[in-house]
């Protein structure tokens, strides 16, 4: 169907090329050929969809290969998703963007829906933000490749799946229970990688009984991953009782071919300046993140990226002054 698609929408392109008032002739083009094919094929090819057909083309244009054969050619095209999915991706309108979920959709088998999900979510932005260009180039030709622990965390994580009010109205247990009972998208919204091992699981210390909220294990970074939620801003205790739980993994659960745990606060507001002075070295094994109920808007995530460029200016003028430049 794809690539049947394709042709019929290369055909579509090269008949309105001809010129003649190119607009309304398309349109009319669009509308008796709507008729003949639903007469001969009874569905499939309304105007809206032949539209969607004409699209297709003008952004998969380069997807062929001709090789001579006894009519004048042998057409392949390399498709690897379903039309449910090309009709999300076409919508995407930053080429970049777009391969990289072309990629995460194939590599992950996202279904049309989650894929749309990650479009919605601006998956891509959100693991962008903070890349260079190198960086943004890798992400958009490879897709997203995890060599190290911020390579799995996202900023924010966007949980509208829980379909839960303002964190400001829950107490944690509800939120943690309402992520187990919607474990599966939270498994997508976390990413690749992520397999479930416990909840609230007990670490006993000296008589006292701690609780860490969720364990993973990430499949490819080898190591545990603590989640510890938050309905508030991040604050010194909460920094210290991932940490604790942290140490605690490194030293009683995690094996000899395990890498270091890494623990992560997922709050509703981070506080990087207070993270950094108070883990110092152990900044490399624990994470804050935000979450947030709906999915962000452009200007939201505008104002996030901002903000993360703020970020990363002034720690690069604390290196360059560390280093005397």
């Amino acid at each position: 169907m794809v690539r049947v698609y394709w042709l019929i929408g290369r055909d579509i392109v090269e008949e309105e090329q001809q010129g003649r008032a190119r607009a309304d002739y398309g349109t009319y083009l669009l509308q008796v050929l709507s008729e003949l094919l639903t007469k001969r094929y009874k569905k499939g090819f309304s105007v809206s969809t032949l539209r969607d057909i004409r699209q297709f083309y003008l952004t998969y244009s380069d997807r062929l290969s001709i090789h001579h054969a006894v009519r004048g050619e042998l057409i392949e095209i390399s498709f690897s998703l379903g039309w449910i999915h090309y009709r999300a991706l076409m919508r995407v309108s930053r080429q970049e963007a777009r391969q990289f979920y072309e990629i995460e959709a194939e590599k992950n088998n996202w279904s049309g829906r989650e894929l749309e999900r990650q479009i919605g979510s601006l998956l891509f932005e959100r693991l962008a933000k903070s890349k260079d260009k190198e960086g943004l180039l890798q992400l958009a030709h490879q897709g997203q490749e995890i060599n190290k622990p911020e390579d799995a965390i996202k900023e924010p994580f966007i949980l509208e799946f829980l379909g839960l009010p303002e964190s400001h109205q829950l107490v944690e247990s509800k939120l943690e229970a309402a992520i187990i009972g919607n474990l599966q998208q939270f498994l997508l919204e976390l990413g690749t990688g992520f397999s479930f091992v416990a909840r609230q699981k007990r670490l006993s210390l000296d008589g006292d009984n701690f609780y860490a909220d969720l364990v993973f294990y990430h499949v490819i970074l080898k190591c545990y991953i603590v989640i510890d939620i938050k309905t508030h801003p991040l604050t010194h205790a909460d920094l210290g009782q991932i940490q604790l739980y942290v140490n605690y993994f490194d030293r009683e659960i995690k094996q000899n071919n395990d890498h270091p745990t890494v623990g992560l606060v997922l709050c509703t507001q981070r506080k990087d300046e207070m993270a950094k002075y108070l883990l110092g070295d152990s900044a490399k094994q624990v994470f804050t993140s935000t979450y947030k109920f709906h999915l962000p808007t452009e200007e939201e995530l505008e104002q996030e990226l901002r903000r993360e460029i703020r970020t990363i200016r002034h720690r690069l003028g604390e290196q360059g002054e560390a280093n005397g430049e």
